[in-house]
């Protein structure tokens, strides 16, 4: 079955992989911002494949497993319109560790997201968090011992600092890094794409519309409901959630006179920053899904992504981007 829609399509780094300019993250569908039902996820997955989004992306982390079967019964029948991105080694803390990087592990994980999707190949395969016990080079060996054996066909780092990405490419070619970048949280985007584009490496774009705060309707974290991660997030945090909204509001008459969402405003801003930027906004409402999937028709003048960038320039932002303990674990 081919999508009833067509968007356009941005090439992953080198590896001669296409994919919708807008992804799917799909992490919410396992219960992360309170809970979520199966076969509404899978409705949503397969909502998003009609409407021509091809990438979608997952990982093992993501309620421990179930985020992978979910996208695994999403897709069948249908694996050949999707690029499918998992990730492997965030442990969160199992065991004590919040990463494992270690050659044997690196294959185990692989082979358990291959059943748990239900697929033969994944075609991007992410070290989801960085091990600084095991070198980059071990890790990223074994990786490449993935692609030989025809189990993956590219690869890719998660909360990767550019010496790292330099590091793993010497090894075998990333083609993609996944980073947190949004209006919201730029400091690190920035800096690793002046890595990433010295080296023709994609940069994906997780929390595009910074956990919501971005569209402009989160107003109070107190009344998320408890399962929902974001209520840990300093950003979210009392003392600065309305500092944060104000400087969302900055976007609002832009919005107007591109009429437009700010939501959407706050994605074409990160689309307009390059053509090897893919955002992977998550929901679990089609409403959302149509709304990020609009963003691709508003284009934006230098003139106008000169004026966003200036409404929330970097650092702006009040909080740190993860919970302090989190934070020791990412960028490394």
């Amino acid at each position: 079955m081919a999508p009833s829609k067509q968007l356009p399509t941005r090439m992953i780094g080198r590896s001669g992989i296409a994919s919708s300019a807008i992804g799917l993250g799909c992490m919410s569908l396992s219960g992360v911002y309170g809970t979520a039902s199966d076969a509404d996820g899978i409705a949503l997955i397969r909502e998003a494949l009609e409407q021509g989004i091809t990438m979608l992306d997952t990982s093992d982390a993501y309620g421990n497993g179930h985020n992978e079967e979910l996208v695994g019964k999403a897709i069948k029948g249908r694996r050949a319109e999707v690029v499918l991105a998992t990730k492997f080694g965030n442990l969160g803390g199992r065991g004590g560790k919040t990463a494992d990087g270690r050659p044997e592990f690196v294959i185990s994980s692989c082979d358990a997201s291959l059943k748990r999707l239900d697929v033969e190949m994944i075609d991007l395969y992410y070290q989801h968090r960085i091990d600084p016990t095991v070198p980059t080079e071990d890790t990223v060996g074994a990786m490449a011992r993935l692609v030989q054996q025809g189990k993956v066909r590219a690869l890719g780092l998660s909360e990767a600092r550019p010496e790292t990405i330099r590091r793993a490419h010497a090894v075998h070619p990333i083609a993609a890094v996944q980073n947190e970048f949004s209006l919201l949280y730029q400091a690190e985007g920035l800096e690793t794409l002046r890595t990433t584009r010295e080296l023709n490496i994609s940069l994906v774009a997780y929390s595009p519309l910074g956990r919501g705060l971005l569209t402009g309707v989160v107003e109070d974290a107190s009344k998320m409901s408890d399962g929902d991660a974001r209520r840990r997030h300093p950003r979210f945090a009392a003392e600065n959630i309305g500092k944060n909204l104000a400087l969302v509001r900055r976007l609002e008459d832009i919005a107007q006179r591109k009429t437009c969402t700010v939501g959407q405003l706050a994605l074409a801003w990160l689309l307009a920053q390059g053509d090897d930027i893919i955002p992977i906004p998550g929901t679990k409402r089609k409403q959302r899904l149509l709304e990020n999937i609009g963003a691709l028709a508003v284009k934006l003048s230098r003139d106008e992504v000169e004026q966003i960038s200036g409404a929330i320039p970097p650092g702006a932002a009040a909080g740190a981007r993860y919970p302090e303990g989190q934070m020791k674990t990412v960028y490394l």
